[in-house]
């Protein structure tokens, strides 16, 4: 989202812009997502869900979010939703393969695949668009959690933390949280899980189970996003967890899905799942799908001279909770195009 985005803003101002896509097609972690591009609807509520983030920052998304939205749909991404199915939020639902055609075709650009950058070009500005570091065990391990090579990897295998090292290279900074990411619990081995089940079978319902690790230790949702408990299963032995279900939760809605089906497809995807009396267990594992720590940038999205940042290479806004990377990523890769060619 970041670096097309940043390509079609500025095409549409007169720049020539050449597209370095590492990986072998457009669109990155975005085309893996459930394409729900959405914000806060009250400001206070986001500053108090990711109370680590840099308000300027997050005041920034906050407020231009909906202008972008409807320049998505100028470019012809069709909104497929206009509701996120939470009512704490607000925003668009669209087509991952459509949106990401929109705004290639937006672009104009030269697309160069399998076309890593392996440092800031000089004389010429450069937005860092490379997707986070969660494809990178070691950086992962270094910054997140020891149980790194046990994750299971919820997006690109080219987000290898380029743009982190290219940034910190040309002097920009990295964020002084650095150990978040965002994830979701899903069917652990040996579940066969491919990108088309990435968001399909996420296991949602820790709200309605009794979580625990290897030891018995339990974990308690503290947020609706459930964040939280992705984070703290990726630190459990073998990134793993166990949910427990009574059976009067499997009729539960979460969105769009109910409890029950959500298990059904982890049993399906070959997860271990077990009946007891009177509930259900489910062995999950820690999916990673994008770091929340990275280049620190300021509100125009400049890492450091001539270098700019967005997308999952900019950390500090999501910081101490969730948010939109997509939304993030939208708005920052506008703001940096626009930032590179000093508009």
């Amino acid at each position: 989202m970041g670096g097309l985005a940043a390509a079609a803003e500025a095409t549409r101002l007169g720049a020539r812009v050449e597209v370095r896509e590492k990986g072998d097609r457009a669109g990155g972690a975005m085309l893996l997502s459930s394409g729900v591009v959405w914000r806060h609807r009250d400001f206070e509520r986001f500053r108090a869900e990711c109370p680590g983030g840099d308000p300027d920052l997050q005041r920034t998304v906050f407020e231009h979010l909906d202008a972008d939205l409807d320049w998505l749909e100028s470019l012809g991404a069709r909104a497929r939703e206009r509701d996120t199915g939470n009512p704490l939020t607000t925003g668009a639902r669209f087509d991952t393969r459509e949106l990401t055609e929109a705004l290639v075709a937006a672009g104009g650009a030269d697309i160069r695949f399998g076309a890593a950058l392996a440092s800031a070009p000089e004389g010429v500005p450069v937005v860092l668009a490379t997707g986070g570091f969660q494809a990178d065990r070691d950086l992962v391990r270094e910054h997140v959690t020891t149980q790194a090579r046990e994750l299971m990897l919820r997006s690109t295998p080219w987000s290898t933390g380029d743009g982190l090292r290219i940034g910190l290279a040309a002097g920009a900074h990295a964020t002084s949280v650095m150990d978040e990411f965002y994830g979701r619990n899903m069917p652990a081995p040996p579940a066969r899980v491919g990108e088309e089940g990435f968001v399909r079978l996420a296991q949602l319902y820790a709200a309605h189970a009794t979580v625990r690790n290897a030891h018995g230790e339990v974990c308690t949702p503290a947020t609706w996003s459930e964040i939280d408990v992705a984070q703290w299963t990726a630190r459990q032995p073998g990134a793993r967890a166990w949910y427990e279900v009574p059976d009067a939760n499997l009729e539960r809605r979460v969105r769009e899905r109910t409890v029950g089906e959500m298990i059904e497809g982890a049993r399906r995807a070959g997860a271990p799942v077990e009946r007891r009396d009177g509930s259900t267990v489910v062995e999950v594992v820690a999916g990673i799908t994008t770091t929340l720590g990275g280049l620190k940038i300021d509100a125009h999205a400049v890492a450091a001279p001539g270098v700019f940042a967005c997308g999952a290479d900019v950390g500090g806004i999501a910081t101490g909770g969730y948010a939109s990377g997509l939304a993030a990523a939208l708005v920052f890769g506008r703001i940096a195009a626009r930032s590179a060619l000093g508009r």
